[in-house]
């Protein structure tokens, strides 16, 4: 046997260990396609056919213990789930061994050889084997049949028949100690109840190759199931929809993708289109899958994600993985975001014995940091034990994008070069030397407010920027001072506060003085019953965070005689008015409760393709296909200003109030267009139709490859910089435009183009943790739904159950930012939890695809609209 030989990757070979091949022998019988075993600190492997080899891998030193009692070669090992005393199992065709491994060692302390129990003989080739939770009953599969034997004596409790192939894997449930899953040749799995031998459910077919392995995550309460042909199954085992599937996951187009993401943040060093090309074709069977017990630092926070840190950047702590062992290599598997988090090719280490395997086991607990996997060579004899750093092999694979400090909450004033900085004057004088130049913010230094001496700031209004958030810890403060003040302040000296000889008093010896008190009119008729319904039935209540969810419908109304599509939909900010911007062409407005008639906006020549509210609600911004962008008074549908479609060389897509209603932030093309706008709400009657309101462009951007925008997002009911984009090329690009510049790019968020982003954007009427502002949803069509976060610009979790594969359909976010409505082409309205990736309910009614979708922001109600 081989001692310890350290390998380093090709793509970093300066940040240490990553895989360090610990032992490698060599057999004289070939242990490809056998049930392989590891348990800390232990593994377990068969050796020259009947022998067992048990090695310590938490301390190399030790000499491995060999156990003899087969006669026949070993086709599967397990190890039991107690630490004391710790059981393996081994199976041949001739019998069923039982082995205690602290007696083993006592045995060859006194020198006499290790002996197991006999089990059962000559029950057939044993395929897999596997213990239940306490340990009192071991099951092995033999060809169809599931036997399921007692630990301490020879004999066979229950057969278990129903599989139409042999079956492959055998999994007990960790929070139901009677009940077997197991997965078999016949490409479906069954759940068995042992008490009467019976099965519970049995799937449907689910593939065209056998299922392989099997494994159950409690701590998500799911089934993963993997099969020859690269392809992986999650299902929900959830009380409230169990055995339901929650996704499908093809291994070898995520590996590819995942390759294609590292070479273009330039972290793979690939010789060759070649190897390029094999690595996407390559078949990548699933053969064994583990749980994952990432070293993970700093808190743990269910939601939101906490944020990473550059050394580490591994998974966010509630991050549920698991670690997939395949022919060609070893992945971890994000049971959330169902990502890749880590990939790790056997040819990419060129000194490892093992290139190809043909068996694998993976250790579930970490030992020091490190993951031990147990490898077994398809096409040769060898044997060999991988030591893994997940830590220096995921840093390698992630790149500087994710050491990024991206935040939607804006964290300091506007630096005088941004194009958001309107309040500095064109001429500035220049700073004197060891002064801070104009523009600059000062933090407040002490509880009395007291700047320092040595502060000096020029004569200009800045921009005021008052930030109320205590989890900042200071508040952000600009404010005009003369040039001369501090020379002014050090002349004066200090003096009384009463400079009168005779000081008035106060009052407080006078008597009271004789006010006649307010006296109410109570001679009033009642005028204006209409506007005194509408404010009292929309006062400013909190919202109910703990209400249940929508579940029923309460309104349906039809927007138009004839059947038109609605375009766009978006509450105000106050939720008592709903804009639905329609293909007719034309924007109505309805009342919250959808009671009454909408008010009508017309003007465009073409479908309505956004609308969007102003902070105050007075305003309502417009675009359309015609090219124009138009502003509407909520009040009146008389008024309206015209941006015609000579300013841009492209039609404006997306439009939306930006900075609290300081600027407008548009698309047209590849351009992320920032203007400035002045209404004049004068009237003159001479010239009413004339014009009187200005645009002015502030300033353009360019996404990445000059791609379309095919959506755009950023907040206007506080201060934020970050404004987000997504492209044709299916990238998701990130602005800063307090530095004016592309702050983040994520290539290849979805298979296909991104049709909306929904952001977090929070609701006057409920509080939310700030680092839940960073959270945004993207969908598009045959894709799914995702989370990401942008400190990460990680998917955080996936939501999918939906059908979406034709039309874009639309998402939206809860006011509490818990849950998620996405239309579907069934004629639904699927609801979200943050916390899974399945739906809780669906919400029917329609009777044709919902492709729009909007929380109201004061209550928990989801309106949504069908197109039919």
């Amino acid at each position: 046997m081989d001692g310890p030989q350290s390998v380093f990757s090709g793509d970093d070979g300066g940040t240490g260990d990553m895989v360090l091949e610990t032992y490698v022998v060599e057999s004289t019988e070939s242990a490809s396609h056998v049930q392989l075993a590891c348990r800390e600190p232990y593994c377990a492997f068969p050796l020259n056919g009947h022998e067992l080899c048990v090695c310590n891998a938490g301390n190399p030193s030790d000499q491995p213990l060999t156990l003899r009692g087969h006669r026949q070669q070993v086709t599967a090992v397990a190890f039991g789930h107690k630490e004391s005393p710790l059981l393996l199992c081994s199976a041949s065709q001739d019998r069923v061994l039982m082995w205690d491994l602290d007696l083993c060692r006592a045995d060859l302390l006194q020198g006499m050889a290790p002996r197991g129990t006999v089990l059962g003989s000559l029950l057939g080739k044993v395929i897999c084997l596997g213990f239940s939770l306490h340990d009192c009953t071991v099951a092995l599969s033999v060809g169809t049949r599931i036997l399921m034997l007692d630990t301490k004596s020879p004999t066979v409790l229950a057969e278990l028949q129903g599989h139409l192939a042999p079956v492959t894997a055998l999994a007990f449930s960790t929070w139901q100690a009677d009940t077997l899953f197991s997965v078999s040749e016949d490409r479906s799995f069954k759940v068995w109840d042992c008490r009467v031998g019976t099965a519970v459910y049995t799937s449907p077919v689910l593939s065209a190759c056998p299922l392989l392995s099997v494994l159950l995550h409690r701590d998500s309460e799911q089934l993963v199931t993997g099969c020859a042909n690269g392809q992986l199954w999650v299902f929900s085992l959830a009380e409230r929809h169990p055995y339901r599937c929650v996704t499908r996951v093809d291994l070898r187009r995520k590996a590819a993708s995942f390759f294609a993401r590292k070479e273009q943040l330039g972290l793979c060093s690939i010789s060759g289109e070649r190897k390029k090309e094999a690595r996407a074709e390559a078949d990548l069977p699933v053969l064994h899958l583990e749980r994952c017990d990432l070293p993970l630092s700093g808190s743990h926070h269910c939601h939101p994600p906490p944020t990473h840190t550059p050394k580490t950047s591994l998974p966010s702590a509630s991050a549920t993985c698991l670690w997939i062992g395949s022919s060609a290599g070893l992945f971890c598997f994000n049971l959330a975001s169902f990502e890749l988090e880590v990939a790790l090719l056997y040819e990419d280490f060129a000194d490892l014995s093992i290139t190809v395997a043909g068996s694998c086991a993976i250790m579930t607990e970490a030992v020091n940091g490190k993951v031990l996997c147990l490898l077994s060579s398809l096409f040769g004899n060898k044997i060999a034990v991988l030591e893994i750093n997940p830590v220096s092999l995921a840093g390698s694979q992630r790149g500087a994008a994710v050491g990024r400090h991206l935040s939607v909450l804006a964290s300091s004033c506007v630096s005088p070069t941004s194009p958001l900085y309107c309040g500095a004057t064109e001429k500035k004088c220049p700073n004197p030397p060891g002064q801070r130049p104009s523009g600059q913010c000062h933090r407040l230094p002490d509880a009395n407010g007291q700047l320092s001496p040595e502060t000096t700031l020029h004569l200009h209004w800045l921009l005021c920027c008052f930030m109320s958030i205590p989890e900042l810890g200071f508040l952000w403060l600009s404010v005009p001072v003369s040039s001369h003040s501090a020379a002014t302040r050090s002349r004066i000296q200090d003096q009384p506060l009463v400079f009168h000889t005779k000081v008035r008093s106060s009052g407080y010896g006078h008597g009271p003085r004789k006010v006649p008190m307010f006296t109410p009119k109570t001679n009033t008729k009642g005028v204006g019953n209409r506007s005194s319904q509408r404010r009292s039935s929309h006062q400013c209540k909190d919202y109910p965070v703990e209400s249940p969810r929508p579940a029923r419908l309460c309104q349906q109304v039809a927007v138009a005689p004839a059947p038109t599509s609605v375009c766009c939909l978006q509450y105000s900010g106050d939720g008592c008015r709903l804009a639905c911007g329609l293909a007719s062409p034309s924007l109505l407005v309805f009342d919250a409760s959808l009671s009454g008639t909408p008010l009508a906006f017309s003007g465009h020549d073409g479908p309505v393709s956004a609308v969007s509210w102003s902070r105050s609600g007075e305003w309502l911004l417009s675009t359309s296909q015609d090219g124009t962008l138009r502003m509407w008074s909520a009040r009146s549908s008389a008024r309206m200003v015209l941006l015609g479609r000579d300013m841009f060389s492209k039609p404006m897509q997306f439009a939306q109030f930006y900075h609290l209603d300081a600027f407008i932030l548009l698309s047209s093309g590849p351009e992320l267009c920032l203007l400035r706008y002045h209404v004049d709400t004068s009237k003159e009657e001479i010239k009413r139709y004339k014009q009187r309101s200005k645009f002015q462009p502030a300033h353009r951007l360019s996404t990445s490859g000059r791609s379309d925008i095919t959506s755009l997002s950023a907040v206007n009911d506080f201060y934020s910089y970050t404004v987000l984009t997504a492209s044709r090329n299916r990238a998701l690009e990130m602005f800063d435009l307090n530095a004016d510049r592309s702050a983040a790019l994520i290539p290849e968020a979805h298979v296909r183009s991104v049709h909306q982003i929904c952001q977090n954007k929070g609701s006057s009427f409920v509080a939310q943790q700030p680092e839940a502002y960073n959270l945004f949803l993207t969908v598009a069509v045959g894709d799914g739904v995702k989370l990401w976060d942008l400190r990460t610009l990680r998917c955080e979790r996936r939501f999918e159950g939906h059908t979406n594969r034709c039309l874009p359909c639309g998402v939206a976010l809860s006011a509490c930012g818990r849950h998620v409505a996405c239309g579907a082409e069934d004629r639904h309205v699927y609801m979200y939890e943050m916390g899974s990736s399945t739906f809780s309910h669906r919400l029917g009614g329609h009777t044709d695809t919902v492709t729009q979708v909007v929380f109201s922001p004061s209550s928990p109600q989801v309106q949504s609209y069908s197109l039919g």
